[in-house]
């Protein structure tokens, strides 16, 4: 996801935007220059300059009590969970509901095939809900009424950051004004699950490549925006400006708008398994940003006026994403499926169940209201920590670009796990 995200396995990156000042996941919304510049030049001024949406200001439902946890709180189960509002009771849109709906209907075969690692609820539990929906012709919101019920996970204090689907220059060919290498995945990259060799580890993975007889690490940014992969023919296109393309990679998939028009778009297909550095924050930290630049947009004006420092800054994060061309479809989340402008979100699956709705009340409108956890994020961690899924467009780029609320959250869970937990 997408989600200045970073990269996620299934969910193609769609990066995460996931905060501001991180920049770590699920959000990069840059405007295509008019004209377009080569790589070997430094990036050029956008125009005028972008900005993030004002916030609407909102105020939050206030979170119910916590539950006392059991144990080190590692998933949803162990850190507990309280019975929250009647479903009825919460203020849901009509047209969230509908949108969260077909998204819910979308979700059903995976969750009733996956194993739902927050503990909260098993495969059968959806069946009802999800039999349900495939003829359900009422009310959208008595549907989820009917079916479930709002649990608070923890102490239900949320932070939800945004993220969208970029569109950038980019041409299938290298050409003047198009030379940024749109990488596949190498065949020499390797996939580790170091559980299959110690049950402490299981659940991490590594990726490198090997030399001689040894794993060693794969090649950083900087090495390979040096031309460490050219001339093996693993370039599926070439962006038009640096910068663009950087930020593109922190969502994990997006839209190359070709010369004459057309759009190829592109997802996430691997990682070079190097960590992630949020330059947002390294810049912060520095005190390299002004009042009001912590938004994406801000980062890209910074860096977009210091070409030079801006180009080494990028390669700090040694984080590189290898795309694949999407011809279905998408962009595809974790679950496989389609993510929905304005009704997917990301999460963290060991505090929701992936497919289960998500009822958010923050300190700002926009991202008020139901979602469908249909994502996941790698700066997306903890319980009550979301990214929100905007779409493309001007609109979706100057939500998500600035995008950091809190306040509270609900998961809805079929009542026959509600009652199973004790709530």
């Amino acid at each position: 996801m997408l989600c200045k995200r970073l990269p996620r396995p299934a969910r193609a990156f769609v990066l995460l935007i996931p905060s501001l000042l991180l920049f770590s996941a699920c959000s990069s919304g840059i405007i295509p220059n008019g004209g377009v510049n080569p790589a070997s030049s430094p990036p050029v001024s956008s125009g005028p300059e972008e900005r993030a949406a004002q916030p609407v200001a909102s105020t939050p439902n206030a979170t119910l009590p916590a539950p006392v946890p059991a144990g080190s709180g590692e998933n949803a189960a162990a850190l507990g969970v309280v019975r929250g509002p009647q479903i009825a009771t919460l203020q849901i849109s009509r047209s969230k509901a509908d949108s969260a709906m077909a998204a819910f209907r979308t979700s059903c075969p995976g969750l009733l095939r996956r194993t739902d690692q927050s503990g909260l609820t098993q495969n059968s539990d959806w069946q009802a809900a999800c039999d349900a929906v495939k003829s359900w012709t009422g009310d959208s919101i008595s549907f989820f009424a009917t079916y479930m019920d709002a649990v608070q996970v923890g102490d239900g204090k949320a932070f939800a950051t945004g993220y969208f689907e970029p569109e950038i220059a980019g041409s299938r060919t290298r050409q003047r004004g198009y030379e940024v290498p749109v990488y596949k995945r190498p065949s020499d990259l390797i996939d580790v699950d170091l559980g299959q060799f110690s049950d402490d580890l299981k659940g991490k993975k590594i990726r490198g490549k090997v030399q001689g007889s040894n794993l060693t690490l794969y090649d950083d940014r900087a090495a390979i925006e040096s031309g460490s992969l050219s001339g093996r023919g693993l370039e599926i296109a070439y962006a038009a400006d640096p910068v663009e393309f950087f930020f593109l990679q922190v969502q994990g998939s997006g839209r190359l708008r070709l010369p004459d028009g057309n759009v190829m778009r592109i997802g996430y297909d691997s990682q070079n398994g190097r960590d992630y550095t949020g330059i947002g924050k390294l810049m912060k930290d520095r005190g390299l940003l002004g009042p009001g630049e912590s938004s994406m947009q801000g980062i890209v004006s910074w860096l977009r006026r210091n070409p030079e420092e801006g180009r080494k800054i990028m390669q700090e994060n040694k984080s590189f994403i290898f795309f694949r061309e999407l011809t279905g479809p998408g962009p595809l989340g974790a679950m496989g499926y389609p993510v929905v402008g304005e009704t997917s979100v990301a999460a963290d699956v060991k505090y929701v169940p992936l497919g289960a709705p998500v009822f958010l009340s923050m300190d700002r409108a926009e991202p008020n209201g139901l979602w469908i956890a249909q994502d996941t994020g790698g700066a997306i961690k903890g319980s009550n920590r979301f990214d929100t899924f905007w779409g493309a467009g001007d609109r979706a780029r100057s939500i998500a670009g600035g995008m950091a609320a809190r306040g509270a959250a609900l998961i809805f869970l079929p009542k026959a796990s509600v009652q199973r937990l004790g709530r």
